[in-house]
């Protein structure tokens, strides 16, 4: 049997039997998920919060933002807190208080050691003990815990409105004043809080650790790490050394490629071009603009961690909150690295068959429009929800979903699925002539078509959840978006791509490059798809997702331990031969994906992968360290570098600014090094230091994030962001002086 005919048997298993168990554990957290309560009541038969005052007040906290405005389970924004660990230590203090004044007449911290443990035991038999009773959907509650949810009501309620005496801490979180502007809005909103509290500390019914498996970490009510946590963190690190071994001994022994030689000119030169192959140019335009507009935001909420209620001065919170000004930084980011990702497939399609289909033209066109209108109308909806301006169901249509990475409305949701399958039909009419001749490249061309279909189809998991869904099986479906979608089938089709551009160059063997598409995808999937459990280590699932998500997270970062000789192959491939120097840049972008790839996506990735490690850190700047270097280190530079090869194919016989580009490819890499360097890590690691000794709830809380040298590592991402600045200006200024000075 052939090797390629092997892998293509390895690759259909290893697809079918990891979606077989994704699928199945995903069953499993619909029937393990915290319960909604029908009712909460207390030992007394008062009624404290029904059903769907729960689920209205997890819609009303995605209104204003929901994982934008701090976080929920450890999933979310930084600068406020994680509302489930500030909310439990709030509680559990003010019911020792209770317990102390009663039993001592004095404060909890008056008293001596041996009091405080009986009274922490007391406490943690109170709420540990699951008094959810499934048969009648009610869930019981002590008159102690009404007493401190009635307290903190008051507490959250002065915070979301307008108390002036919680303006400066308003000013720390940086949220507005009335980010809720109705009393009732806010008591639904303090029902979920506290449902989603009680899944962190009850515990399951089978068992003696919260559903959220005793997340986040915090003595006072015995949330501490679990055996299973430590146990399968050693296994994950166990499987990476021995994986990392196998796939070393496997490159040793498979040697150096074939030398062959290599074109005298450029191959692309004699290439012809279709009219739809030069409408791309203004798909870059659009990314060249919305890379401006990241880096604008981004500025806008990194500054909010200074100064919470506007900028420098002046109050732009009132016009655009941090919870907008991060919803479009995160989202924009998504927008424009896809947006170049698509138009490189657009290029390529008509590229490999030498000739456009019926219509194609038009459909690039309409594409186009079509995603302004998503960009925008998303952007403006999103604003609309957060300044309160939507009812709850206008707001899950058209505003603010309130799920990080998947902020836009459900119209925009359905919109942009449908531009995906319109950009697939783009994708596959041009190359059905060439599939029918069965020429060499036909196994390279069948992986581009399964990656793109890929991208259209998995999108469509963002569908999978309602308006007031489970929150822990909406996370479940946002995290099939979020990993299987981004980090997931479009790293197969950014691997598709380089290879054929490097075919198609003349650099690469196709046979070659088909089979070491094929091998490296199967690698990366093998722990890629079930990895995305570790995702869900805390938010209300089944403790087998922690087994299966450590174990083959563990596998993601294999392929990454090699990514040195992919760098070093990228470095001879740009001095191989004269004319390649043409494509010099592009080719760097890749070497530095490779270098992204190893620090952001590998080192910083892992140090949060293993569940001892994430149940401290988790929400932590140990978190956005990993995104920003791995989401654009990876993603980003493969974007540009993308965007480079195709201007440099369409524009071949123009000069390039390439001081331009050295400044953009330099000042991209350097000040991301030093945003990361400076500021995030140093952060990130301090909260995590803090978060062992104290807990999750002092590590994210004002009194440290407020410290003069907690501010000056804020303050220090200025030197990064700066530098990092001005390669995306430069950028956009490279791709409209070389399109509009050469239109012709």
């Amino acid at each position: 049997m052939k090797r390629e005919k092997k892998l293509w048997i390895v690759f259909a298993l290893v697809m079918s039997i990891s979606f077989t168990v994704l699928g199945y554990y995903g069953y499993e957290i619909y029937q393990q998920a915290p319960p909604v309560p029908k009712e909460i009541v207390t030992d007394s038969g008062k009624v404290v919060f029904s059903e769907s005052e729960i689920k209205d007040g997890q819609n009303i906290w995605q209104s204003i933002g929901g994982q934008e405005v701090g976080s929920v389970w450890g999933h979310g924004a930084y600068v406020a807190p994680d509302w489930t660990a500030d909310w439990l230590h709030r509680e559990a203090s003010f019911i020792l208080d209770i317990y102390a004044q009663k039993d001592f007449n004095k404060k909890y911290e008056e008293l001596d050691a041996e009091k405080q443990s009986a009274l922490k035991i007391r406490l943690q038999k109170d709420v540990r003990t699951n008094r959810y009773n499934a048969d009648t959907g009610i869930l019981t509650i002590s008159e102690n815990r009404l007493a401190a949810i009635e307290s903190l009501s008051e507490y959250y309620k002065g915070l979301f409105t307008n108390d002036p005496k919680f303006d400066k801490l308003r000013g720390d979180y940086a949220i507005p004043k009335n980010a809720i502007t109705d009393v009732e809005r806010m008591h639904k909103m303090n029902a979920f809080f506290f449902w989603a509290t009680w899944a962190t500390v009850t515990n399951r019914p089978d068992g003696d650790i919260s559903y959220t498996h005793n997340w986040p970490s915090d003595e006072l009510v015995g949330n501490t790490a679990t055996t299973e946590l430590l146990a399968w963190s050693g296994v994950s690190i166990i499987l990476l050394i021995l994986s990392v071994g196998i796939l070393v001994f496997y490159h040793a022994k498979s040697g150096e490629e074939e030398e062959f030689p290599l074109p005298k000119e450029d191959p692309l030169i004699k290439q012809g071009k279709t009219k739809s192959m030069g409408l791309v140019t203004k798909y870059f335009w659009i990314v060249s603009l919305l890379m401006v507009l990241q880096m604008v935001f981004g500025i806008i909420t990194a500054h909010y961690g200074v100064e919470g209620n506007g900028l420098y001065g002046i109050p732009i919170d009132k016009i655009l909150p941090y919870a907008v000004t991060r919803t479009w930084h995160t989202q924009l980011a998504i927008f424009w690295i896809a947006t170049a990702w698509l138009a490189t497939g657009l290029y390529i399609a008509p590229a490999v068959s030498g000739k456009d289909p019926k219509f194609q033209c038009f459909g690039i066109n309409f594409l186009f429009i079509a995603l302004l209108i998503i960009v925008l109308g998303s952007m403006a909806g999103q604003w609309f929800g957060v300044m309160q301006k939507l009812n709850l169901v206008q707001n899950f249509w058209f505003g603010h979903q309130g799920y990080e990475y998947v902020d836009l409305g459900r119209f925009w949701q359905i919109f942009l699925l449908i531009g995906l399958f319109l950009w697939l039909a783009l994708m596959i009419r041009p190359l059905l002539p060439v599939l029918k001749k069965k020429t060499e490249e036909k196994n390279l061309i069948i992986l581009f078509l399964v990656s793109c279909t890929a991208i259209a189809m998995f999108y469509g998991a963002g569908l999978m959840w309602g308006r007031q869904t489970n929150l822990a099986i909406a996370e479940y479906w946002r995290w099939w978006v979020v990993h299987l979608w981004v980090e997931g089938f479009f790293e197969v089709f950014a691997t598709v791509v380089i290879a054929f551009l490097f075919v198609r160059l003349g650099l690469l063997k196709t046979k070659t490059a088909t089979l070491n598409v094929l091998f490296a995808t199967i690698i990366f999937m093998s722990g890629g798809i079930l990895g995305t459990f570790h995702h869900l280590y805390f938010s209300g699932t089944p403790t087998a997702i922690m087994a299966l998500g450590a174990t083959f997270s563990a596998l993601e970062v294999v392929p990454l331990t090699l990514i040195g000789f992919e760098a070093y192959q990228n470095y001879k491939i740009s001095k191989s031969t004269q004319w390649i120097a043409d494509y010099k840049w592009p080719i760097y972008f890749m070497i530095s994906v490779a270098f992204w790839n190893f620090l952001g996506a590998g080192i910083f990735g892992f140090i949060i992968n293993p569940p001892i490690a994430l149940y401290y850190v988790q929400g932590l700047n140990t978190t956005p360290l990993h995104g920003h270097t791995a989401l654009f280190g990876v993603y980003g530079m493969l974007g540009i570098g993308l965007v480079l090869f195709v201007l440099r194919s369409l524009y071949r016989n123009v000069s390039w600014n390439n001081k331009l580009l050295k400044i953009t490819f330099w000042s991209l890499n350097i000040g991301l090094f030093l945003m990361a360097i400076l500021s995030l890590l140093p952060i990130g690691v301090w909260q995590a230091i803090e978060s062992i000794n104290h807990g999750m709830w002092y590590a994210r809380s004002s009194e440290l994030m407020q410290q003069p040298t907690m501010i000056t590592l804020k303050w220090l991402r200025v030197i990064g962001d700066s530098i990092f600045g001005i390669g995306f200006i430069t950028m956009a200024w490279f791709v409209f002086e070389l399109t509009l000075k050469n239109k012709k």
